[in-house]
């Protein structure tokens, strides 16, 4: 748990980069452009958050079992990105076993794959894969684990956080600025670059219902963001404590916006699962209870296909991982 909390907060320092930006910094109020120590009144908010003893375990669903063949995960790297140039990213490619190269795979990508894959106790994302597919509870699903950008664009940190977490801010430094825009730069990332080299080596669905796409945080309202902007290409889109919050470099573009833009807006052909937990993070970025209750009413106004679990927990994946069977049963419900 102490490594997944050091990953997790390493994530959300590099979020606070965005502070250290002008357009950023010239739309807070001249309080909080004083205040040096804001980068750290915003790190213990989060602390807080995710260092609860939150009352979600994984079951053996989440487990290897006998008799279930397992998938296999597979290293690369992307670093010849034309989209965010100059950016480097690792990721990884889960194969179940039942795979056939002549029958189509769906597709599922998980953003900060690498917290997804390496959460033991927390989140099994691969292992439930292995146990659903084989029950034929899910079909055949190709995972897509993958890392935001680094270098990236912007400076890790002020001086004085950077100096009290270390080497903690010394990745992902492209995570927001990737994450939390909400342009439609990341969904062509991953359509245009990633997704047409995967097809290179594995036969893959070429319709939306086929596809999926996941994330936590910032990594949620990413995943929204790519099917917002595609439908025609991702159907399903499951938010983990996403961050429909003021993160982003300008409050013009925040995810904090799209309750109001889902409101006045013909719906899209999307499945919407959201988590997300009664005890998360409140800071000036806003609340992130308060911003999923709103998206979730945004979604119901509109009729989406949408399943909104509120739970006990803070900012972490533990609620998350502890129905993920159960999320993936109902998100791939249409493709049995």
């Amino acid at each position: 748990m102490k490594k997944l909390l050091t990953a997790f907060f390493a994530i959300m320092l590099t979020g606070c980069a965005n502070l250290h930006h002008e357009a950023f910094l010239n739309e807070l109020p001249n309080e909080e452009k004083r205040d040096s120590e804001l980068g750290r009144k915003i790190i213990e908010e989060f602390e807080a958050s995710m260092s609860l003893d939150e009352p979600y375990r994984l079951d053996s669903e989440s487990s290897v079992q006998d008799g279930v063949p397992q998938g296999a995960i597979t290293k690369y790297q992307w670093g010849k990105s034309k989209i965010y140039p100059g950016s480097s990213r690792d990721y990884w490619i889960y194969v179940p076993k039942q795979y056939k190269p002549n029958e189509p795979a769906c597709l599922m990508v998980f953003q900060d794959g690498g917290i997804y894959l390496n959460s033991p106790g927390v989140i099994a994302p691969t292992t439930v894969f292995d146990n659903l597919i084989h029950s034929k509870e899910m079909p055949v699903t190709i995972g897509v684990f993958i890392n935001p950008g680094n270098p990236g664009p912007y400076d890790p940190i002020w001086d004085n956080v950077r100096g009290k977490n270390g080497k903690l801010v010394q990745e992902f430094k492209n995570r927001s600025f990737e994450y939390d825009s909400t342009d439609d730069k990341y969904a062509r990332f991953l359509i245009e670059e990633i997704i047409p080299s995967i097809s290179k080596k594995y036969n893959l669905v070429d319709y939306p219902d086929g596809r999926a796409i996941c994330g936590f945080s910032s990594g949620g309202i990413c995943a929204f963001n790519v099917a917002w902007h595609r439908p025609d290409y991702f159907a399903k889109v499951i938010s983990h404590c996403g961050s429909f919050t003021n993160v982003a470099l300008s409050s013009s573009q925040g995810g904090h916006l799209y309750p109001d833009i889902v409101r006045r807006t013909a719906r899209n052909d999307i499945k919407v699962f959201l988590q997300a937990g009664s005890n998360d993070a409140d800071t000036i970025w806003g609340n992130w209870k308060i911003a999923n209750e709103q998206m979730a009413a945004a979604l119901k106004f509109r009729n989406y296909d949408l399943n909104y679990v509120m739970g006990k927990g803070g900012h972490t994946l533990k609620h998350a991982g502890s129905i993920f069977p159960e999320t993936m049963r109902w998100i791939w419900s249409d493709r049995l």
